[in-house]
């Protein structure tokens, strides 16, 4: 595994070597008694540490069936807070969280803790950028993709690639759920596979798609999505996630594998689910990122604005400096059209007519009612300051 200390300033090797005995035995003696797992495999997990980039439908099933499976540490990171349209297919997220707007990040870490006290949880309410990449995931072990753009999906690619760190991409949208396995050059403190094939690169998420999808590309706003998709997802990542952290990288899949759950295989009947592999076994040669390490993303390059999935939305994150939100509300008080101002430690919201903006206490913002960036701004000077 990675030589990046965790959390606890130990190293993989060193938690490994104390963890005398398996935490919590009678827990998951289910999962002992599997064969690819066992005693060994169970104090492996109790020592990984994995990152979650995303807390919405996929990124809560993960992380759910994460903490229930006994992984030691776990980070969650996402910039948004809970609403009721998230409760359809958001699995650790109730009716409470909804009503008080929690940070999805804190929302899930209080209910994972609810279930499995014995892991470790840290919630970083936070949108991923170049500025705060490294110090988010560089403790981690693997990286688990539930974001929703290919912008951050490209972020997290070239790191991983730059630092060797594997990563395993999903995603779903309406009936369809995809995943892939992007394992770089292995570093060398990594336990070996038993299989030499198994230590060699797949394609990244560069090699499979040079540019992002472009022109009418659906979204879970414009399509919908149904909850078992994103669940069949989230279960395939884990699984695989399951089998690096246990050391047996040589039976991880390497291929783009999709489903379609709703329509039969080829029109038919009673046919199987619609199912599609792409080979991701190597990389494409002349890769921009892998091949040639040119780092785009990372550097920060032309980073738009992200408007978010199932929203009418746009995020303000250029400014980052604290908040007061006790000066803020007084502020906010001297404006006769601001109705509905509400706060607590993590978060700030007030509405405006039909927008309602969001704060958090780094100075970032979700303004709801708009996707046009120019309105969002707009906003956020008038009320906030440029």
């Amino acid at each position: 595994m990675p030589s990046d200390e965790s959390t606890d300033s130990a190293s993989w090797t060193t938690r490994l070597n104390n963890a005398e005995a398996i935490p919590d035995e009678e827990r998951y003696s289910r999962q002992i008694l599997f064969p690819g797992i066992g005693a060994g495999g169970q104090r492996r997990l109790a020592a990984a540490h994995v990152a979650i980039i995303g807390c919405g439908a996929m990124g809560t099933a993960s992380a759910s069936l994460l903490a229930r499976a006994g992984i030691g540490a776990i980070t969650i990171i996402d910039r948004d807070f809970v609403e009721p349209s998230n409760l359809q297919r958001q699995v650790l997220f109730d009716e409470d969280d909804a009503r008080l707007s929690l940070p999805k990040a804190e929302a899930a870490r209080r209910h994972m803790l609810q279930f499995n006290s014995g892991v470790t949880v840290q919630a970083h309410i936070a949108d991923l950028v170049p500025t705060n990449i490294e110090e988010l995931l560089a403790p981690a072990h693997i990286l688990l993709d539930a974001t929703d753009n290919f912008e951050t999906r490209y972020l997290l690619n070239d790191y991983a690639v730059r630092e060797g760190k594997p990563w395993i991409y999903s995603a779903a949208i309406s009936a369809y759920a995809a995943t892939m396995n992007i394992l770089p050059t292995p570093v060398e403190t990594e336990p070996q596979a038993s299989s030499p094939h198994a230590l060699l690169p797949t394609a990244c998420l560069a090699c499979i798609f040079p540019k992002p999808p472009s022109g009418n590309v659906e979204t879970c706003d414009t399509a919908g999505i149904l909850s078992t998709a994103v669940n069949l997802a989230a279960s395939i990542q884990v699984t695989e996630a399951l089998k690096y952290l246990t050391g047996q990288r040589q039976l991880m899949r390497r291929t783009l594998l999709s489903f379609d759950l709703w329509n039969s295989a080829n029109g038919k009947s009673g046919s199987s689910l619609d199912r599609a592999e792409i080979s991701a076994d190597s990389p494409r040669p002349g890769c921009e990122v892998c091949g040639r390490r040119i780092f785009t993303h990372l550097l920060g390059q032309n980073r738009p604005h992200i408007t978010l999935c199932g929203r009418n939305s746009v995020q303000i994150h250029e400014h980052h400096r604290p908040l007061d939100f006790g000066v803020l509300r007084a502020r906010l008080a001297a404006h006769s059209e601001i109705q509905d101002v509400r706060s607590n430690e993590l978060l700030l919201r007030f509405r405006r007519g039909i927008h309602t903006m969001t704060l958090f206490p780094d100075g970032r913002a979700i303004v709801q009612g708009t996707t046009d960036i120019t309105i969002a701004r707009s906003l956020y000077s008038r009320f906030i300051g440029s």
